[in-house]
């Protein structure tokens, strides 16, 4: 299972990439697109449309089930990956280059409330 250091990570399993821009990357683990299998559909979250964190916002179906994906810190979604959405199998080739959703993040300080690599390889491997 890939782990990237510079990433954040969720207890529900999505990745967190601070942008250059001061936005959030957000996309699933390598472990969740290994659980699910074949991605066959993704319905991104509503660009301008604010969520709080925890909450569902975006949803990914395999081949096995669907699943949500929750917003990892309160924020509003300021881009979707629509390239994604119309192959969504590119999650199973490469899940941390598959981003989903940014976001503008209502606090960036709520960063700090993931977890770091180290801290999710021991959730993931539970």
């Amino acid at each position: 299972m890939k782990t990237p250091e510079q990433l954040k990570y969720t207890e529900t399993h999505e990745w967190v990439s601070s942008e250059a821009d001061g936005t959030l990357a957000v996309g699933i683990t390598d472990h969740a697109q290994e659980v699910l299998g074949d991605m066959v559909f993704l319905e991104l979250p509503q660009i301008g449309k604010r969520y709080a964190q925890g909450e569902a916002c975006a949803v990914i179906e395999s081949v096995k089930a669907a699943s949500d994906i929750n917003m990892p810190v309160a924020g509003v979604v300021v881009a979707v990956n629509d390239d994604l959405a119309k192959a969504p199998e590119q999650v199973n080739a490469d899940a941390y280059a598959a981003w989903m959703f940014k976001i503008k993040p209502d606090n960036a300080g709520d960063l700090d409330s993931l977890m770091d690599a180290a801290a999710y390889a021991g959730h993931a491997a539970n």
